[in-house]
């Protein structure tokens, strides 16, 4: 079985990675840039924007586990342009996993929409294959509302709702689909728990024991509704085991 991953420096593709060093299978790695500590991995140039490099990294894959993804630049040629071509010269592959995100058709977000229409790309494309939404991971949600306080604070929107989950958990949860009959669009992967930004906030605080406090915003529009309702969120689908209490302990200890 022959895998290529793409994204392969990303978060998630770093993830899947680790995962696959021992796996067995035969792993071909694709990114803008070479990863660090791969290993006996085959790694080649690809640019999803330009096109570069694609056919040889497509080429002899069996199944594709595709990390790629840009959420702050380059959205529209990565997420559609790019990955409508990435298609064409995927014709010949098993089995397609595409990793999702969890409420992208509800949620009035400008990358969520891309992903939402890359999925439709995937479904009327004659390619076997999984797509898997998840929940954001705990790394993402901590980088992006918690990473510095400000004057003492770390400033929220504070009803939004999140079900983190750990980047490691779903990849092998993807893995895990390798070997397995493509499912088309499969069950969601959540975290293990909702909780809002003010919750995710004070927890941080106490594990660190900060002198911070949390400022809740407030805000107005349909993305802050959808935030607030939950709609990033799937509670009956609580798969990951590692809290977000447990991700900010870990990285307390690796400090």
């Amino acid at each position: 079985m022959k895998i290529l991953v793409t994204g392969s420096t990303g978060n998630l593709g770093s993830a899947l990675l680790y995962q696959l060093k021992d796996s067995g299978y035969k792993v071909k790695l694709t990114s803008r840039r070479k990863p660090d500590g791969i290993g006996h991995f085959k790694w080649v140039y690809s640019d999803l924007s330009s096109g570069e490099g694609l056919d040889e990294a497509v080429k002899d894959a069996d199944v594709i586990l595709h990390a790629a993804t840009s959420p702050m630049k380059n959205s529209k040629s990565v997420e559609v342009s790019g990955f409508k071509e990435f298609l064409k010269k995927s014709q010949h592959v098993k089995h397609f996993i595409y990793p999702s995100i969890v409420g992208i058709d509800e949620i009035p977000f400008n990358y969520y929409k891309l992903k939402f229409e890359a999925e439709e790309l995937l479904k009327k494309s004659s390619i076997p294959h999984t797509i898997v939404r998840a929940t954001q991971f705990h790394h993402f949600i901590d980088h992006l509302f918690l990473a510095k306080p400000f004057l003492k604070r770390y400033i929220v929107p504070g009803k939004f709702k999140c079900q983190s989950v750990d980047a490691g958990e779903f990849a092998e949860h993807l893995i895990g689909l390798v070997d397995k009959e493509p499912q088309g669009r499969a069950e969601d992967f959540g975290g293990p728990d909702v909780m809002t930004l003010r919750e995710m906030a004070e927890l941080k605080i106490k594990l660190n024991n900060e002198p911070n406090k949390v400022l809740s915003l407030s805000l107005t529009g349909k993305l802050y509704k959808s935030f607030s309702d939950g709609k990033n969120t799937n509670p009956a689908r609580n798969i990951g085991k590692i809290t977000f209490g447990e991700y900010l302990s870990k990285k307390i200890m690796g400090k």
